[in-house]
C-alpha cells in the first residue's frame, strides 16, 4: 500500500514537472523526448530516482541534453530527491502507443497480457488501472496533479468549481452537460482533470474519456479512413464520463460535429455525465451547427473570470507550499501578483522560473532578481502606466498641487505623497531608479531607493498607509 501511494505521489510530481518542461522546451521537443519518460524506482535512503525511457538511444539523448534540467526540476518538486538516473525501461525496448480504450478501458493497442511486455509500470497501474481511457494520451489521460484540492478558489471561479464538484459527486447532477468557459490559462483544464479524479474516487469502476476537441477530430478522421466507425462509436459511447477540452476547435468540421452531437444525445439518454470547456460561450462558437450549440448550452454554462489580485496572491502562496525550503519574501509575492495579471498559468510559471533560477545560481529570491529574470513575462502583462499618470493620481488622492511632485518643499504633507508616488512608479513601471528620480525634479536615485524602502516598511506596520497604497493601486490598474 505504501509503495502504491509513493508511486502515485511520484506520478503526480512528474505530471507537474512534465507540464512545466513542455512550456519551456516547446511542444515538439517535449512530445519526442520528455513525454515518454516514466518515473520508476525511488530509493529513500540514497535519494535516488530512476527515470525510464523506452530505448537506449532516447535514454542517451535525454541524458546528454536534459539531465541537468530534469535533476533541477525534481529537486525543486521534491527536496528529498538528490540524484536522478536516466535509464532504459527494464525489459522493454519500446513502449506501446496508446489509443482509445475498448470494453474494459484498456487502450486498444496494449497487449491482453501485460507480462508480454515485462512488468507493468507501477505508477501507470496506480493511476489508471482499467478505469481511465484516453484518446491519444498516456495510460492516465487525467493529469494526476490537477485535483480539486490543488485548485485555489476565489470570487472569480467559485461558481465553476462548485459546479465541477457537483458533476463529480455521487449524486446525479441537476445539470448536464456542464460547459466551462474561460480565457486561456484561467483553470478550465484543471477543473476537467479534477472532475475526472473525483468521479473515479466516487465510482472506482467507471470509465472516463478525456481529450481535446482537436484530438477527437483526428481520431474521428482516422476511424473514418480505416472503416472503423462502428468500433469508434461503440467505444466512445461506452464511457460514463465524457470530458472534452477546447471545444472551440471543432468549428467547421461538419461530420465530426454530427458524431459528437449523436454521442451527446446517446450519453444523456443513458444518464451519463458530460463536461465541455472552451475559451468562449457556446453562442460565440462560429461555424457550429445549431443543434450542437443547443446541446452544449442546455445544461449549465459556468464562467471562470480572470483572477483578481486576492486570488492571484492565494495561488502564489498555495504554490509556495511545494517549495518548503525556498524563502520568497512577501514583497516578491505582492509584486508578482500585481504585475502578472493576464492568466494564472503565466503567474505560476513566473514563480517557478524565479525559484528555479535562484536555486540553480545559489542566489536569494528578491524583488530585484524577479525584475531581472522575468522581464518578458512582466513586460507582456504590464499595462503601460506612466509616471505622469501616477503623479496625477497621487496628487488628486492627497489633494495637493501637481507641482509638488518636483518641488523642493520638505513639509510632511508633501514629502509623503511624493514618496508614495516614487514607490508606485517603481512597482508599476519598468523605469530605473535614476529615471524615476529625473521625473521627480531631478532627484538622485538614492532618494528614490530610500522612498521605495520606506513605503514598503510603512505598509507592514501602518494600516492607513497600506490602505492608501492599495486604493491607489486599484485606481491605477483599473
Amino acid at each position: 500500500m505504501e509503495e502504491d501511494q509513493e508511486a502515485v505521489n511520484l506520478a503526480a510530481d512528474w505530471a507537474d514537472i512534465s507540464q512545466g518542461l513542455r512550456k519551456d522546451l516547446g511542444q515538439q521537443a517535449h512530445s519526442q523526448w520528455i513525454k515518454p519518460i516514466q518515473p520508476g524506482n525511488y530509493c529513500k535512503e540514497t535519494g535516488t530516482l530512476d527515470l525510464y525511457l523506452p530505448t537506449e538511444f532516447s535514454a542517451n539523448w535525454v541524458s546528454d541534453r536534459f539531465a541537468d534540467r530534469l535533476s533541477l526540476a525534481w529537486k525543486i518538486a521534491r527536496p528529498d530527491v538528490r540524484h536522478v538516473r536516466i535509464l532504459v525501461h527494464p525489459g522493454r525496448r519500446q513502449l506501446p502507443e496508446l489509443r482509445l480504450g475498448g470494453g474494459g478501458g484498456r487502450p486498444s493497442s496494449a497487449p491482453a497480457n501485460d507480462s508480454a511486455q515485462g512488468t507493468p509500470d507501477p505508477i501507470s497501474a496506480a493511476l489508471s488501472g482499467d478505469s481511465f481511457a484516453a484518446l491519444g494520451q498516456g495510460p492516465a489521460g487525467i493529469d494526476a496533479s490537477q485535483t480539486f484540492s490543488s485548485f485555489v478558489t476565489g470570487q472569480s471561479n467559485v461558481l465553476a468549481c462548485n459546479a465541477a464538484q457537483r458533476m463529480a459527486a455521487t449524486e446525479t447532477p441537476q445539470f448536464s452537460p456542464l460547459y466551462l468557459k474561460a480565457a486561456t490559462g484561467q483553470g478550465k483544464t484543471h477543473l476537467l482533470h479534477a472532475i475526472g479524479h473525483a468521479y473515479l474516487q466516487h465510482h472506482p469502476h467507471a470509465r472516463i474519456f478525456y481529450c481535446s476537441a482537436e484530438r477527437f477530430m483526428v481520431e474521428f478522421v482516422q476511424a473514418l479512413r480505416q472503416n472503423q466507425m462502428i468500433e469508434f462509436k461503440s467505444r466512445l459511447r461506452g464511457f460514463d464520463l465524457l470530458l472534452v477540452d477546447d471545444i472551440q476547435f471543432i468549428i467547421g468540421k461538419a461530420s465530426a460535429q454530427e458524431e459528437l452531437l449523436y454521442t451527446i444525445d446517446a450519453l444523456l439518454q443513458e444518464g451519463k455525465r458530460l463536461v465541455f470547456a472552451a475559451d468562449r460561450a457556446p453562442q460565440a462558437l462560429d461555424g457550429v451547427e445549431p443543434r450542437l450549440l443547443s446541446r452544449l448550452s442546455m445544461g449549465l454554462v459556468a464562467d471562470i473570470l480572470p483572477a483578481d489580485i486576492e486570488l492571484r496572491r492565494s495561488i502564489l502562496e498555495n504554490r509556495l507550499g511545494r517549495f518548503a525550503s525556498v524563502d520568497v519574501p512577501s514583497d516578491v509575492i505582492e509584486f508578482l501578483a500585481r504585475t502578472i495579471n493576464r492568466n494564472v498559468r503565466e503567474l505560476v510559471g513566473g514563480l517557478n522560473k524565479l525559484i528555479a533560477y535562484a536555486q540553480l545560481t545559489g542566489q536569494a529570491v528578491s524583488l530585484q532578481l524577479a525584475e531581472e529574470q522575468l522581464t518578458d513575462i512582466l513586460s507582456a502583462n504590464r499595462r503601460r502606466i506612466t509616471i505622469d499618470e501616477i503623479q496625477r493620481t497621487v496628487c488628486q488622492f492627497y489633494r495637493i498641487d501637481r507641482t509638488e511632485m518636483s518641488s523642493k518643499r520638505r513639509a510632511r504633507a508633501v514629502v509623503r505623497p511624493r514618496q508614495v508616488a516614487m514607490y508606485l512608479a517603481k512597482v508599476l513601471t519598468p523605469r530605473s531608479y535614476p529615471e524615476i528620480g529625473r521625473k521627480f525634479g531631478g532627484r538622485d536615485h538614492s532618494t528614490v531607493i530610500h522612498a521605495v524602502r520606506l513605503i514598503e516598511e510603512l505598509r507592514t506596520r501602518d494600516a492607513d498607509m497600506d490602505g492608501d497604497v492599495r486604493s491607489l493601486l486599484r485606481q491605477l490598474e483599473s
